[in-house]
C-alpha cells in the first residue's frame, strides 16, 4: 500500500498549494505576508498586531473615497 500512500499525499499536498493560491487570490494572508516583509525589511522594529494591521489596511483601502457608487 505504499503507493497508495504516495497518491494520497500528492493528493494533500495538491490540495494545500491549491488553498494557499485562495488564500493568497483574496487577501486572506495579507498579515501573514506583512509579517515575512516586516522581518527581512525591518529587522528588530516592532510589527503590528493582527488587529493593528486590519485597521490600518482598512483605512489604506478606503481613506479618500468619496463617492457612492
Amino acid at each position: 500500500m505504499r503507493g497508495g500512500t504516495g497518491k494520497l499525499g500528492y493528493l494533500i499536498q495538491n490540495m494545500n498549494n491549491f488553498w494557499a493560491f485562495v488564500r493568497h487570490l483574496s487577501g486572506d494572508d495579507a498579515y501573514e505576508r506583512y509579517l515575512a516583509h516586516h522581518a527581512t525589511a525591518h529587522p528588530g522594529e516592532a510589527y503590528l498586531s493582527r488587529q493593528e494591521f486590519f485597521k490600518r489596511e482598512q483605512e489604506r483601502k478606503w481613506d479618500g473615497v468619496r463617492r457612492c457608487c
